[in-house]
């Protein structure tokens, strides 16, 4: 199972990539193995504002339908259009092509609700 260990995830499988004021947002690799063939995304609008914890979309896959939980506060910056027409692009390459949203940071921001690469392999076990 990959889980780069430059990403922060939390416990609903979501990881965060931080760079300058932004947070790149998107699903694990494990999420994905579980969900299966994922075949629609309900997805928020650039400009949007997303709470910590509360859902900013939905995920449809063969299976099931998952929400999407924001992993940090701040604003939507950029959405993957891509994954309207390919959301199997997420099965394909969650970390790269598969990003699911950019936020800008709040500046209250905080990383403490986010988990290591060490601790997140140890919460999936």
């Amino acid at each position: 199972m990959n889980i780069p260990e430059d990403l922060l995830y939390t416990k609903e499988h979501e990881w965060v990539k931080i760079k300058d004021d932004q947070a790149i947002i998107g699903i694990t690799e494990f999420a994905q193995s579980q969900l299966g063939d994922i075949v629609f995304l309900e997805l928020p609008s650039v400009g949007e504002l997303i709470n910590e914890g509360e859902s900013f979309g939905e995920i449809e896959a063969v299976k099931t339908v998952s929400e999407l939980y924001a992993p940090i506060t701040g604003v939507i910056s950029f959405v993957n259009d891509d994954l309207e027409d390919n959301p199997e692009k997420i099965n394909h390459d969650c970390y790269e092509d598969g990003w699911i949203i950019k936020v800008t940071l709040n500046e209250n921001f905080s990383k403490n609700n986010l988990l290591s690469s060490e601790q997140y392999q140890a919460l999936i076990k």
